[in-house]
């Protein structure tokens, strides 16, 4: 990409709390961001397992951040639309838009716990159909056309179909996004063939933006957000500190899905994980040498599967933005006025 790539903020809500403080940390984390001049914040979808995830109703979450926030963006990073009514989905993030001001983008995807199926009457087997289906009746909806017996959306969804994403591991599905001249949302780490366990991670995405940029309509601007676990410390003692407990525990985790996650020291935990942590000097060195974010015009950057206390990570959220995003030259937004409270804020960040 020509132009340097936006910067957003990805959180899964994985703070070690209660669902309530869970939401109440995120929304903190997001404020922080703004504050900060991160353009979008994404949330992630999980059902029934705390541990993988915090937020099974992304866009009623939103809404609340919606009132607690003024010019961030803020997306859904992913709803599995599988599991989903997807009239209710288009209606609900409808009425989420308006009420944020229209900052809602919508993310989408197929993938998830194949045991979370069961409670939904789905069968994750069924997946790909399903979501190909369900796709289908979600835009119809966000477009206004007719959804069955002669029923149309209400609230009118506006420009909302212009800010759809997908997110997918494959080339077929980049295909499928760009095809629909949908964004397209990478993960901050992939599944990787016994053949393939040390391949760095552009090898295993670049042919999923090739795929996309060749299906893109003639005229679509591409939408490429390339999500990547990133933690950045004062000190890297400090950053290693937090990865040796979180990085271990989400390669075990891998592992129990059937997964292969070569080696057992911190060092190989971090390459095979794909993590970026340290110094802001230590990160955008790391960053710089991802041959894939050159290619995408917004970097998102998520604290998981590090998984720091929430006061580092406010600390990484603000030396990721005022030192690392301007040495690798990504795009800030214009810092929105700060309260007297906002300046405290930083200052004991700082101290």
């Amino acid at each position: 990409m020509t132009t340097a790539p936006t910067v957003a903020f990805f959180t899964r809500l994985l703070d070690d709390a209660s669902a309530a403080s869970r939401y109440a940390l995120a929304t903190a984390q997001i404020q922080q961001a703004e504050r900060h001049g991160i353009g979008r914040a994404w949330v992630a979808q999980h059902h029934f397992h705390a541990a993988e995830g915090g937020l099974p109703s992304p866009l009623v979450f939103l809404a609340h951040v919606a009132a607690a926030t003024r010019d961030i963006r803020l997306g859904t990073g992913v709803i599995t639309l599988p599991l989903e009514d997807p009239v209710r989905v288009a209606e609900d993030a409808a009425v989420a838009d308006l009420l944020s001001g229209g900052r809602v983008d919508l993310g989408l995807g197929s993938g998830g716990t194949p045991s979370s199926f069961v409670p939904f009457g789905e069968d994750v087997r069924d997946k790909a159909p399903t979501y190909d289906r369900k796709l289908r009746t979600l835009l119809d909806g966000l477009a206004g056309r007719d959804i069955g017996a002669g029923n149309t959306l209400y609230p009118d969804a506006g420009d909302l179909a212009d800010r759809i994403w997908q997110a997918t591991f494959s080339a077929p599905g980049g295909h499928r996004a760009g095809v629909h001249g949908h964004g397209l949302l990478l993960s901050r780490t992939q599944p990787r063939r016994a053949d393939r366990l040390h391949a760095p991670l552009s090898e295993l995405q670049d042919p999923i933006i090739d795929a996309y940029l060749d299906a893109l309509p003639e005229g679509a601007t591409p939408r490429i957000t390339a999500s990547r676990t990133v933690f950045v410390a004062d000190d890297r003692a400090e950053a290693l500190r937090f990865a040796e407990v979180g990085l271990r525990r989400a390669a075990e985790g891998f592992r129990r899905q059937g997964q292969t996650i070569p080696g057992d020291s911190i060092d190989e935990l971090i390459a095979a994980l794909d993590t970026h942590l340290g110094t802001p000097e230590d990160v955008a060195e790391s960053l710089a040498a991802d041959r894939t974010l050159a290619r995408a015009t917004e970097v998102a950057f998520q604290v998981h599967s590090v998984d720091a206390p929430h006061e580092h990570v406010l600390r990484s959220i603000a030396l990721f933005a005022d030192e690392v995003a301007p040495a690798l030259g990504y795009a800030l937004s214009p810092t929105p006025h700060r309260t007297s409270a906002d300046e405290n804020l930083t200052l004991k960040e700082n101290a």
